[in-house]
């Protein structure tokens, strides 16, 4: 009986998820349905369902009272993971279990899913909270067979507000307004940006008309139990901002860039204007001292040659003719050299004095062209970015020349920037980085997707020759085109958007 239930567990319908790029569908590809299934005596006995979420690819946050028959009757009770997406189920062990916290941690094989990323912060008074989970009238209403149960579907999602903090038996919960019901227990609390700021477990009783209340399990507590269960997680501290928000900053970042970057325009020819004015005045005094050197050298020239003319003649009147001879052909010479020197003088020409090449900087200024090169240590700037679900570290990179980062990847030309589209065969997602020489500026935009949306990213990846450096022209300009394929694929609106500001490292040369 007890292989025939996995097998059950194991025969899934073929599921996709419809495509959407908004944090709460990111989130929900790490939310699970777990299935709980008593046997004795090769008897089903017990079948019950709840929630959980990913808090690493081969673990899953729940409630204790989830599997609380499977931490009794550890060889009794089959846990079954679900997954949200995809074409199978797993089966799951029990390794932690917190019961007065309310908090138990799943792990299995088979699968990977993407993990959630808590949020460290406090939930403001009113502000809009979403929970994801299977709610079981949901279930009971939808539901033709007990194959249902595992078969893999995207979670419900509903959206209430704060409510206020409190403490249940001694745990600090998050009171909230979203609708959850019997199925929910171990689901994510969500904020605006997918983060997990707590983990549902319970509702208020609604009797005689009283409005009804959820409770999820504070974050606080919930990074405390994995903390004591060894298990890393994911956590993030930066407020959320919408994707609108952040679009809308982008635009205002992009207007004051842009007239930056006119002012500095104007500045420059400005200063372009000036330095030519500069340029000329040298040149045209530099020119009028050559000249009056030129025509003073042909005076004196003319004033010896018609001296030597005027000894010539004194010489031939005292019949030394030989020497006279002489001495007139001198004087002759120095007057054919004070004409040639004087029609020689230079003339000014602007237009020729400006085309001569400028001279090499002596300063020891690195040229623009190379300021954005070299071993770099980039910041990110919290007010250009969206920070969701990554963390904030600083990044070192080694730019080389023709697009090479950090000696090994090779990045396309996307204008007078540097562009490169990850797509890694482990996670769900794609990166498109971007690296801006010319002020220094890189930037990843994440991507959160699908299995199928992934499935096919990695499709086009696979058609991308290119993998090491190269110099060959032709080859980076064939990567920026299959590039472009995968950027295509890729939704309108990104998840996350992370704006580093990169400077060289401390010893190093910006042109190495």
């Amino acid at each position: 009986m007890v292989r025939r239930l996995l097998a059950v567990l194991a025969l899934m319908l073929v599921w996709s998820a419809p495509a959407r790029a908004d944090d709460i569908s990111a989130a929900g590809r790490g939310v699970v349905r777990i299935v709980t299934i008593a046997v004795v005596d090769d008897e089903v006995v017990g079948f019950g369902h709840g929630s959980g979420f990913a808090v690493a690819p081969n673990r899953i946050v729940t409630n204790a009272h989830v599997v609380e028959l499977a931490s009794r009757y550890p060889d009794n009770v089959v846990i079954g993971v679900v997954p949200s997406e995809g074409d199978k189920s797993v089966q799951g062990r029990l390794i932690a279990i917190d019961p007065a916290r309310d908090l138990a941690l799943i792990e299995f094989s088979g699968l990977r899913l993407p993990p959630l990323t808590l949020f460290a912060g406090a939930p403001s008074d009113g502000e809009a909270l979403i929970a994801l989970g299977y709610p079981g009238n949901v279930d009971l209403a939808t539901a033709r067979s007990a194959v249902d149960f595992i078969k893999p579907q995207s979670p419900v999602r509903s959206q209430g507000g704060f409510a206020g903090a409190r403490a249940l038996e001694g745990t600090n919960v998050l009171l909230h307004t979203a609708n959850i019901a019997r199925g929910n227990s171990g689901g994510p609390l969500l904020d605006r940006c997918g983060r997990v700021i707590g983990v549902n477990s319970a509702i208020t009783r609604a009797d005689e008309g009283d409005a009804t209340f959820a409770f999820a399990i504070a974050q606080n507590e919930l990074a405390a139990f994995l903390q004591e269960a060894r298990q890393p997680a994911a956590i993030v501290s930066t407020p959320c901002t919408t994707v609108e928000e952040q679009m809308a900053r982008d635009r205002s970042a992009d207007e004051q860039a842009r007239q930056l970057t006119e002012q500095e325009a104007r500045a420059a020819a400005a200063k372009a204007a000036a330095e030519r004015q500069d340029t000329l005045e040298q040149a045209r005094a530099r020119n009028e001292a050559t000249r009056e050197n030129f025509m003073a050298g042909a005076a004196v020239l003319l004033v010896l040659g018609a001296l030597a003319l005027g000894g010539s003649g004194l010489l031939l009147s005292r019949e030394r003719r030989r020497e006279a001879i002489w001495v007139a052909a001198g004087g002759g010479v120095l007057m054919i050299g004070a004409v040639v020197l004087f029609v020689s003088r230079p003339s000014f020409d602007p237009d020729r004095v400006m085309a001569l090449p400028k001279a090499t900087a002596s300063n020891g200024a690195v040229p623009a062209a190379d300021a954005g090169r070299g071993k770099m240590v980039c910041t990110l700037v919290p007010e250009r970015s969206r920070v969701t679900v990554s963390a904030t570290e600083r990044v070192t990179l080694d730019i080389g020349r023709d697009g090479c980062i950090n000696g090994r990847t090779q990045y396309a030309e996307a204008g007078s920037r540097w562009q490169r589209i990850l797509v890694p065969e482990q996670e769900q997602s794609v990166s498109v980085l971007d690296y801006d020489p010319a002020t220094r500026t890189y930037t990843n935009t994440r991507y959160l997707l699908s299995v199928e949306q992934m499935t096919r990213a990695r499709q086009l990846r696979a058609a991308v020759p290119l993998k090491s450096c190269s110099t060959n022209q032709a080859a980076r300009a064939n990567l920026a085109t299959q590039q472009q394929a995968i950027r295509a694929a890729l939704p309108q609106v990104y998840n996350e958007k992370l704006v580093y500001s990169c400077r060289a490292a401390p010893g190093a040369s910006a042109a190495e």
